[in-house]
């Protein structure tokens, strides 16, 4: 009789340098069970997980894949085993369609000819029955996030894996999606699939994991079936201490206009509708404005418009009066913007840079920086140290940590610690929170009211209703491209939010 176990890793130790990333951790997956690991970021979670894929090799400990003891030396082992995994960092080819990412590594090919027409129906009918709606033919590098997320879902799919490793996987999607995902997981447990599930959203764990396991600091503090766990206890087992996300604000009073949106276009691609059509608004000093909306309708767009990261057709963007339309980026980060981009890879870190330089890289040539034209390195550490002390931010090597070496949460705190510190009147935040632990959220969503009570505009960009319902002194919706609703917070029912970011309704808005 074979073990009921799927995976079973026993005393699992790992260090980078003088950090223990996982220390004597053992975990064990029953089949057609999902199990989710739960930690703050630095935790020990995704290495944990990078360990059973074959990214990392565990300095002590073993691993059992149905009851075999293995040695998944890389990726291409763990495929065999039939272990897949969807990485919190995408593992994609930016120049290379939807297709042919699905399939790399696995083509089907002929006389050294590659055959695609049965992979894309092998494809299109997983996407059809998880009720993934994708364009093959789109290059990576010109799709959404979302988009991307579930190229990688279908990646692991296609290849027929039964044992599923999802680090983060809701990170990027709109809440919509997330109920369809959480349908997806449930569906492949019912055709017994064994799934590994890496979240920091407690509502998630508690509607689709039979078992939590908790990291902290690289060691198991309790193993414990959700259903007899709340969120509350959840949370505290995980952070070590009662978190609250409940954002304590008084009423925001807004002062002048920081920001002014007028007719601002952005195209679309050739032959395609504008990605942002008409928008105006305005953003005051000590108001958070966000906007709401599913994936895909122009808010992505629209902030790259703002801080230069994308050309703009037509309209005028205004920064406390000065018309920043056409400046360059760096312009807009010395006119007092700060910018905590949607991609943190793409648009927010140097990956092969050390923590202090990504720190100081909109600003190491400031007199506080630099001298006679040679970088200070003593002041760059210091108030990178600084930094990584308010804000939590764990590494190997401290300041000098190399960021690609760093989990997708601390990358994220280097990001919001470097755009919230700088000196700035406006503050574009988008998904701010992403991948984030609950204490790492609940300190967030704290300095971004302490902004707004210090005069700061903030711009809040999320596709969390919760976040948005929390910490929004006022409400827009974006549909199309277009602002087609304002709402306060206070009043507006989440039912009738969801028709305005669906579509159904609309408002006619000169100026949001």
């Amino acid at each position: 009789m074979g073990s009921e176990y799927a995976i079973e890793m026993k005393h699992i130790t790992i260090k980078f340098g003088n950090l223990v990333a996982n220390d004597d951790v053992t975990l064990q997956l029953k089949k057609g069970e999902i199990h989710a690991l739960l930690g703050e970021n630095g935790a020990g979670k995704s290495t944990l997980m990078s360990i059973l894929f074959g990214l990392y090799h565990a300095d002590k400990g073993e691993i059992y894949v149905n009851g075999v003891k293995e040695n998944i030396t890389d990726p291409l082992v763990a495929n065999k085993l039939g272990i897949g995994m969807v990485h919190q960092h995408f593992k994609l080819v930016e120049n290379f369609t939807v297709l042919e990412n699905i399939i790399l590594g696995c083509e089907d090919e002929k006389m050294g000819l590659l055959r695609m027409d049965k992979a894309r129906k092998k494809i299109t009918e997983i996407s059809s029955k998880y009720n993934f709606d994708i364009d093959l033919d789109a290059k990576i590098e010109n799709i959404t996030v979302g988009m991307q997320q579930r190229t990688e879902i279908l990646k692991m799919l296609y290849r027929d894996n039964n044992i599923l490793i999802f680090d983060e996987p809701t990170a990027v999607l709109t809440p919509n999606e997330i109920d369809e995902f959480m349908e997806i997981l449930k569906n492949l447990k019912a055709e017994g699939k064994s799934i590994l599930f890496i979240s920091h959203k407690l509502d998630e764990i508690k509607k689709v994991a039979d078992k939590c396991t908790i990291l902290r600091l690289g060691k198991v503090v309790n193993t414990v079936n959700c259903e007899d766990c709340t969120k509350e206890q959840l949370s505290e087992m995980m952070v070590g201490r009662k978190v609250s996300l409940k954002v304590d604000k008084k009423p925001a009073t807004p002062g002048d206009v920081v920001l002014k949106v007028r007719n601002l276009t952005i195209a679309g691609e050739k032959g395609h509708k504008d990605k942002v059509e008409n928008v105006s608004l305005d953003v005051r000093s000590g108001e958070i404005v966000c906007i709401a909306g599913i994936d895909g309708n122009g808010q992505s767009e629209f902030v790259k418009g703002l801080t230069g990261l994308m050309k703009v057709k037509s309209g005028k963007v205004y920064l406390c009066d000065e018309d920043i339309t056409y400046a360059t980026v760096r312009h807009r980060n010395m006119g007092l913007m700060s910018h905590i981009p949607e991609d943190r890879h793409r648009d927010g870190l140097v990956l092969d840079y050390s923590v202090a330089k990504n720190v100081v890289l909109q600003q190491y040539f400031d007199k506080e920086f630099s001298k006679s034209g040679f970088l200070d390195k003593n002041e760059i550490l210091k108030y990178t140290h600084q930094i990584m002390k308010e804000y939590d931010i764990r590494s190997s090597n401290g300041e000098y940590t190399i960021c690609r070496a760093m989990s997708g949460g601390n990358q994220q705190k280097i990001i919001t610690g470097r755009e919230m510190t700088k000196p700035h009147k406006l503050m574009i935040a988008v998904q701010p929170t992403r991948g984030l632990d609950v204490g790492a959220i609940e300190y967030i969503h704290k300095k971004i009211v302490e902004l707004r009570d210090r005069g700061i505009a903030v711009l809040l960009v999320s596709f969390e209703l919760e976040e948005v319902m929390n910490l929004a002194d006022k409400i827009l919706v974006m549909y199309e491209g277009q602002i087609v609703g304002k709402f306060d917070p206070k009043t507006v029912d989440l039912n009738e939010l969801g028709l305005y970011m669906a579509g159904s309704k609309r408002m006619n808005l000169e100026v949001a």
